[in-house]
């Protein structure tokens, strides 16, 4: 059995403009990890399937998907936020991004790979139901996770996000389905500007302060994260896996290292070999120092593969 990962050429032809730090290199940048870490022997790669309508329809409103469709554009940029604009290769890219997700859950629970990693891009766990935002389009794993409740039955799904922002997108969409779990560690005050006050019993957000080291961030996920997920006992466990909180990344205030996201990968890991066979589809979100990031999803991956 094998680590899967799951990818398209689309997701590397999305192109936001010049310096725009969510880049086709980001994805490269993890590859040329791969190779260098000799992880080759323990994944299998395969190329992402477009999600369907019907697919997209459980987490966005069709008016979403349809206001998406109409911004592609056929040459140049069209901006759909501040943070967020569609070239002409994007929306394939979105459709490959979230359809990687519903491809992961297949696979993982006919049994056909360990676990899987999605790297694709653009990322997802900002895009709300009706809400492109924040470099995201459609939310992916949400995507999966829906697909998982409708296609497999499953009644207790689990999602761990320790992107350096809110997840503030995968809330919007299960803060009132009760069968999703969604544990969220973040910077705050920080962009969305969300999660400080909005869980309950399912949704466990864990702000932290800038400056928190990977001794805080364990600190705070073993408070707070592994108690709701092991009251919770998850039939899967879905990773919104952002590697932002690296202290190299500029583009957030935390200051983690390869290590934490090793520790953090065991700690989920473990969760769902106790509670749901093992199962686990991990998807990339954000990341943005492109050595901290190849090193990272790497150490990630590492884990995920058994090593």
């Amino acid at each position: 059995m094998f680590t899967a990962i799951i990818s398209h050429p689309a997701c590397a032809r999305h192109d936001m403009g010049p310096y725009h730090p969510e880049c086709p290199e980001r994805l490269t940048a993890i590859q040329d990890q791969l190779i260098a870490a000799r992880l080759h022997d323990f994944l299998r790669y395969y190329d992402a399937p477009r999600a369907t309508r019907e697919q997209l329809l459980r987490v966005h409103t069709a008016a979403h998907l349809d206001r998406i469709e109409a911004s592609a554009p056929a040459a140049g940029l069209t901006r759909l936020d501040p943070d967020t604009a569609m070239n002409p290769y994007s929306l394939e890219a979105a459709l490959r991004a979230a359809g990687a997700a519903v491809m992961a859950t297949d696979m993982v629970m006919r049994g056909e790979v360990d676990n899987a990693f999605c790297k694709v891009r653009p990322p997802g766990h900002h895009a709300t139901r009706d809400q492109a935002m924040g470099f995201c389009i459609f939310n992916n794993v949400a995507v999966g996770v829906a697909h998982a409740l409708a296609q497999h039955g499953l009644q207790r799904v689990a999602i761990v996000d320790f992107d350096v922002h809110h997840g503030n997108g995968t809330e919007d969409i299960f803060h009132d389905d009760p069968r999703v779990m969604l544990c969220s560690t973040f910077q705050h005050p920080f962009y969305p500007h969300s999660g400080a006050g909005s869980g309950n019993e399912h949704i466990i957000n864990v702000p932290l302060p800038a400056g928190t080291d990977g001794a805080g961030f364990r600190a705070a996920f073993m408070a707070r994260c592994l108690p709701a997920l092991e009251q919770f006992a998850p039939e899967m466990v879905f990773i919104s896996a952002g590697f932002d909180a690296h202290r190299e990344d500029d583009m957030a205030m935390l200051n983690l290292t390869e290590a934490d996201y090793t520790w953090v990968t065991q700690q989920v890991k473990a969760i769902a070999q106790k509670y749901a066979h093992g199962r686990i589809v991990s998807t990339l979100e954000g990341g943005y120092a492109l050595p901290a990031l190849g090193r990272s999803a790497a150490a990630h991956i590492r884990v995920l593969a058994g090593l």
